[in-house]
């Protein structure tokens, strides 16, 4: 045997002649230290190079995965494991996602292995594995349904205790004492499974707390309902004084109420990560040298072909091969209408084909998709705490040590004066001062704000990101891709007189095909949507950079290019007038000049009205290019930017020295651009958007990332911005006021436990419902 009391439990069983209990056994039960190794091998399987395929990025030493936390009850919790695991030797960060309870821990595997990680989390009794989405879907499940049944004993519970109490307050003085302690003793044993299973979560965490040398949220609450039932029983068992079950029974209700509350809001403020984590499928139809076979995504390697049939979800980051389709982003960008993809167009992962079959190549997979990216910046946006949440956390972990010391005072005080009363004064403030409501003030609103956001196609990245955004003064673009959309268009065809301009076009097209020019694309393009019957040219192409290009066409040279290079081949007298807000290419053949193709990058649709809307919310809005002044005049006039905050022809190094000024005044900025060639300022402003794209938002180091093609969102950050933080601080201020009300009226014996219980659970209440709002915001209704 490994123990005496295991040695008594099989005399028992052999004794009450229940020893065929031992013929069903299988194998010899395990000692504990065989329990101990057992644990560490299975964690030790977490190390396995091919088992972190799955979960870890960064195939070098700093590597990066992410968990789930199992045990997590408050924001003491995750504070707790932050600084435990934080403080391992090889541990770059350890960051802990509030909404999902889900970790993201970046460490040196020279110095450490992710099975010690584990192994520590679990010393201080918490259990982490690697996320899954269907896992953590289960968790949620499971977290939810033992949250219901504490609160549903706790319910049943309290409602007869409560039963028993009218009896016991109404009879008082006229109940015959066989009767009163009948009553005490019912009451005393419907009382014990409320506090032994609904209220374990208090006890456990306030254990956890003080083994620790802190004290969170749980120690008074465990003191409090601890004391209250340990002076019951001994009055029970006395036969006199009195007792307080139904103030034990309803604080545990009502404050699980609040608890399942706050894991309701949680929860749905997740949802929206959750939605992003399941959107890629387990099995795809991979295209075989001879068949096509279903294979598990997991198994895809980048160069692999897929078939993505309608109705079907796109399992990786990729490219057309062949077929025309619809591709529903919405989940992704918020977009509402499908975008049509033809080959060579990029595929996201996760996105939905809508009409016709598809074959895309594979290009990206696993943790290098772009929505494993957005699933990441999210988590990291929620982890990390802002200023005003840091201030919070502290001022809750002090206002403890602070609450159990006026617990003390008020103690000795009516001890002194009337002793009768201490107990159930002291009581009473333990209970009405509990800072569940001080520690749910921020956090939940900013998960409510972030999730919101995200659905509506603007993703934080960085946690201070919404607390900045409420200071900004002026809201600062980048032209090209920003306001533009970044690829010319062409705008206009002027044939010669006698020139068929779809002959030109097709001829112009021709020349281009094998071209990657801006201006080649836009022709080519243009070309294949007007279905021009396609020409080839029978001879090389010769390609002037930065100028022009020519080739044979059915044995007659042909040129296309700006005016300087066609210029030689014309005859004296041909004027040609250049428009500085333009490019323009020209086709000259054997006849002549045949026709002038303009180009110009239009203005992203719906630009002009996103920027009202920003100076509508009192911003100052500007333009900084690199282009030149007749095209950003050009752009400038469409948006109604003045031309005092149009600046064009700037470098990288032009725009951050215009950005430093504008900040030395005073002013805080916020910069949108493209994130390519504006990394300089976009990092030196107070808030960075960038504009979302594949590779661009894999590396994205904005604090924001506009998921979609349309500026809308960002106006809806700022307006969510401003709506986040009143409510955080009318949240606040609602817990200090109810504290500030509450305590000294407790204090002073005006409150009672039970009255006490009511006041705390109803301040939590109002905490969460007030930050669920902003999950049902919408910009409309601003």
């Amino acid at each position: 045997m490994c123990c005496a009391g295991c040695q008594a439990v099989a005399e028992a069983i052999v004794a009450g002649g229940l020893d065929d209990f031992y013929r069903q056994r299988t194998e010899p039960g395990q000692r504990p230290q065989d329990e101990i190794l057992n644990t560490l091998k299975s964690l030790a399987i977490y190390d396995n190079p091919a088992i972190q395929r799955s979960f870890v990025s960064g195939s070098g030493d700093v590597r990066e995965a992410v968990l789930i936390l199992e045990g997590i009850t408050c924001a003491a919790c995750l504070w707790l494991n932050e600084r435990h695991v934080n403080a391992l030797a090889g541990v770059v960060e350890f960051r802990i996602n509030y909404t999902n309870h889900r970790a993201r821990v970046r460490w040196d595997n020279r110095r450490l292995l992710l099975s010690e990680i584990f192994q520590a989390i679990a010393a201080i009794g918490y259990r982490a594995h690697p996320f899954d989405p269907h896992r953590q879907e289960g968790l949620y499940l499971r977290e939810r349904s033992l949250a219901l049944r504490r609160l549903g004993v706790a319910g049943f519970g309290m409602m007869q205790v409560m039963m028993l109490a009218v009896a016991w307050y109404g009879g008082t003085g006229d109940l015959d004492p066989a009767m009163e302690t009948f009553l005490r003793w019912v009451s005393l044993v419907l009382t014990l499974p409320v506090l032994t299973y609904s209220a374990y979560p208090f006890f456990w965490g306030a254990w956890r707390d003080l083994r620790r040398g802190q004290a969170g949220m749980d120690v008074p609450v465990a003191l409090g309902l601890s004391s209250a039932f340990l002076a019951s029983l001994w009055f029970t068992i006395l036969g006199g004084g009195e007792v307080y079950y139904d103030s034990v029974t309803m604080f545990t209700f009502l404050l699980l109420t609040g608890r399942f509350l706050e894991l309701a809001a949680r929860h749905k403020a997740a949802e929206r990560i959750d939605a992003l984590a399941r959107l890629i499928p387990a099995m795809t139809l991979r295209i075989g040298e001879t068949a096509d076979e279903w294979v598990p995504v997991g198994e895809l390697v980048p160069g692999d072909r897929v078939r993505v049939r309608p109705g079907e979800t796109l399992p990786a980051d990729g490219v057309v091969l062949e077929g025309l389709s619809t591709v529903d982003e919405a989940l992704l960008t918020g977009e509402s209408l499908p975008r049509l993809r033809q080959p060579g167009d990029a595929l996201v992962g996760g996105t939905v084909n809508r009409e016709s079959p598809l074959v895309m190549r594979v290009d990206r997979v696993g943790e290098e998709t772009l929505l494993s990216a957005i699933v990441r910046l999210l988590d990291r946006a929620q982890s990390e705490k802002p200023r005003i949440t840091q201030l919070a956390d502290r001022v809750a972990g002090r206002f403890v040590g602070a609450l159990l010391g006026v617990a003390v005072g008020v103690a000795l005080w009516w001890y002194g004066h009337e002793p009768a009363r201490a107990f159930e004064v002291t009581l009473a403030v333990l209970i009405i001062s509990c800072p569940c409501a001080l520690s749910l003030a921020t956090p939940a609103a900013l998960a409510a704000a972030t999730g919101t956001l995200a659905r509506l196609g603007l993703l934080t990245t960085r946690s201070h990101a919404l607390e900045t955004l409420t200071q900004v003064t002026q809201v600062v673009f980048d032209k090209t891709g920003t306001l533009t959309l970044g690829a010319l268009r062409l705008l206009a065809i002027a044939p010669e007189p006698g020139v068929d301009p779809a002959r030109a076009l097709a001829l112009a097209a021709a020349l281009e095909q094998g071209s990657e020019h801006p201006v080649a694309r836009a022709i080519v393009t243009a070309a294949a949507a007007a279905g021009e019957v396609e020409i080839r040219t029978s001879g090389l192409v010769e390609n002037t950079p930065g100028a022009g290009i020519q080739g044979l066409i059915d044995g007659h040279r042909y040129r296309l290019g700006t005016p300087a290079y066609v210029r030689a081949f014309l005859p004296e007298g041909v004027t040609l007038p250049p428009d500085p807000q333009s490019t323009h290419a020209l086709l000259v053949g054997p006849e002549g000049l045949l026709a002038s193709f303009t180009f110009r990058d239009p203005v992203r649709p719906g630009a002009a009205a996103s920027l009202q809307a920003l100076r509508q919310q009192g911003l100052r809005v500007s333009l900084l290019s690199g282009d030149n002044p007749g095209s950003v005049a050009q752009v400038a006039a469409a948006l109604g930017i003045s031309p005092a905050d149009a600046h064009a022809g700037l470098t990288p190094a032009d725009k951050l020295s215009w950005l430093k000024a504008r900040q030395h005044t005073g002013e805080r900025l916020v910069m949108v651009g493209d994130g390519v060639n504006d990394a300089p300022v976009l990092a030196a402003a107070d808030v960075s958007v960038a504009m979302g794209g594949g590779a661009a938002l894999a590396q994205a180091s904005a604090d924001m990332v506009l998921l979609s093609e349309r500026l809308q969102p960002l106006t809806a950050g700022i307006i969510m911005a401003r709506r986040t933080f009143r409510i955080i601080r009318e949240n606040l201020w609602w817990a200090l006021g109810y504290n500030l009300i509450g305590i000294p009226l407790a204090a002073t014996g005006r409150i009672t436990p039970w009255l006490a219980a009511v006041g705390m659970s109803l301040s939590s209440l109002v905490v969460v419902l007030n930050a669920l709002r902003l999950t049902r915001w919408s910009p409309w209704q601003e």
